[in-house]
Formats: C-alpha cells, structure tokens, sequence
C-alpha cells in the first residue's frame, strides 16, 4: 500500500481553495449547531450532584430510575458502567444533605453497597471551567512555541490554525448529538491536540528536508512543488497510521461502556479531522502565506536592486 501511495501524482496545493471551502462550510454548520442546541455540560462545568451506585447484580437504567423515582427523584441521566453492575445518576441541582443521606440508605439497603454521593458547587464548576480552558490555552501556546523554534513561526500558526480547526469539529459534534460535556471530554481533546500536531510536525519535517534539496525556492509555485512531494511522501504514513488508532477508538465506541463512550467519540472525531487537517489545512495555509512572504521580500528588494 505504501509503494503504491508513493506512486501517486495528486497536486495537493493547487486544490486547497476546496479544502479550505470545505472546511469552511463545516465551521459555519458547526457555529449554527452550537447556536442552536448549545452544548450538554455536563455537572463539571455546570454544578450538580452525582450518585455513583453499585450492585453485586447486573444493573438496568430502568430498575434505577424506578428506585429514584419512588424516592421522589429525577435525575438528569442514568449511566451504565462497569460492565453493568454500576449506574451513574447526574443530576443538575445540589443533593442537600437531607436527601445524600436518604439515597445512601436506600441503595445501602438495596444492594448491600453505599453509594458514592459527589457534589460540584456553581464556584468549582466555574474554577473547573476556567482551568479547563487554561489547560488548553497553555497547550497551545507552548506548541506554537515549539514549531516556532524547531521550524518556523509560520509552520508554528498554521499548526494551530488546524488544531483549532480539529477541536471545533469535536465541539460541534457533541453539540449536535448532545453528548454530555465533562471533564472526560478536555481530556479527549487535549490528546486530538497531541495527536494531530505530531503528524503536522511529521509533514512540516518532511516539507523542511525537502526544502534543503532546493537550490533556490523563488516563489509559490516552487513552494508548492515542494509541499505536494512532501505529503505525497507522509500520506501512508498518516493513512495507516490513523486507521490502526480509528479502530481501537471505534471498537470502544461500539463494545465499551458507557462511561468510556464519549471519550471514544471525541477520540474518533478528533482523529480522522486531525488526519485531515494535518494533510489539507496545515501544509495548505503554510504554502499560502509562505508564498505571500516570498512575494513580499522580492517586491521589497527589486527597487533597491535596480
């Protein structure tokens, strides 16, 4: 497969306005999904309480939800975990202590197991937001950092840009299948980050090698050759190495539990945008504004020359 990719002759750079309209498209139906259906946040970042509930027996969404509602409760969602002998109630308001109490000897008595009661206040789901965000902010920084040095600054924004880009398909998706938000999700997508910027970094180092073997890059159509031969050279590497992960994500997708779910999702989202952004977004903007930053330099050294 990786002879015969090798092989191919597809001018990558010279269809990147449909790459970016594309993309471009997607964000704008992704900006109305999330104006429209907002996101599901989860007690993380929204306060409430949940009652993680155990039982030596195989547990039924129905059976628990029949138990809370005979004690007056109606909690948010009831999760399965654990392979069934869990269940995970969320529910969007505080438990008073009152009410913690009398859920714990219920269940106690039901099932033979305390469960476990966590409460999240409006103050630490705002702190747990904030640093959330802080989490993905320093990330990013310091990526732009790194490629900035090992590259350039450039390389450095346009792998940004296309993380960006991967994170909001990640969003969007959540959004429009309303799949609950936690702290679980930040870390779904602080390891899309990891992911797709290590194969950006792969395209860029190959984009750099082969620029050494140019005896002069003079402007776009000479960067864009260079571009073309370099993900020509990474695309077997990207696709295998993308469908050995898409897998695993999809097989927990399907066979995991439920508590593992959204995290496989953001995980097999996040993996084939990441994939897809590393090929036609990243390299594609670099040769763009790369292209711009030649034209520039030659326009401001021809009059002195003359």
């Amino acid at each position: 497969m990786s002879s015969k990719i090798r092989n191919i002759d597809f001018d990558f750079v010279k269809h990147r306005n449909k790459f970016f309209m594309i993309s471009l498209a997607l964000i704008v139906l992704g900006g109305l999904v999330l104006a429209i259906f907002g996101l599901n946040l989860g007690i993380d970042f929204s306060s409430g309480s949940r009652v993680d509930i155990t039982s030596e027996q195989k547990l039924t969404t129905e059976e628990v939800s029949s138990e809370l509602d005979s004690l007056g409760y109606q909690p948010e969602s009831i999760t399965l975990a654990g392979g069934g002998d869990m269940a995970v109630a969320a529910f969007k308001d505080e438990l008073e202590k009152e009410e913690i109490s009398e859920l714990k000897d219920h269940f106690t008595e039901l099932y033979g197991a305390e469960p476990n009661v966590s409460t999240v206040s409006p103050d630490v789901a705002v702190d747990l937001a904030k640093n959330a965000f802080i989490a993905v902010a320093i990330a990013s920084l310091g990526i732009i950092i790194y490629v900035a040095i090992r590259f350039e600054w450039l390389q450095g924004l346009a792998a940004i840009v296309a993380l960006f880009h991967d994170a909001f398909f990640i969003i969007a998706v959540f959004s429009l299948l309303q799949i609950e938000v936690n702290i679980t999700f930040i870390a779904a997508v602080l390891t899309i980050v990891g992911y797709s910027i290590n194969d950006t970094i792969v395209t860029f180092d190959r984009i750099r090698e082969n620029m050494k073997f140019e005896k002069k890059i003079k402007d776009f159509e000479d960067i864009a050759r260079v571009v073309n031969k370099s993900l020509v050279q990474t695309l077997a590497r990207s696709i295998n190495t993308v469908l050995t992960v898409v897998f695993a994500a999809a097989a927990l997708t399907i066979f995991g539990g439920e508590a593992i779910r959204p995290f496989a999702i953001a995980l097999l989202i996040g993996l084939v945008a990441g994939t897809y952004s590393s090929l036609f977004i990243a390299s594609q903007i670099w040769a763009v504004w790369k292209g711009k930053q030649l034209k520039k330099k030659k326009f401001t050294t021809t009059p002195n020359e003359a």
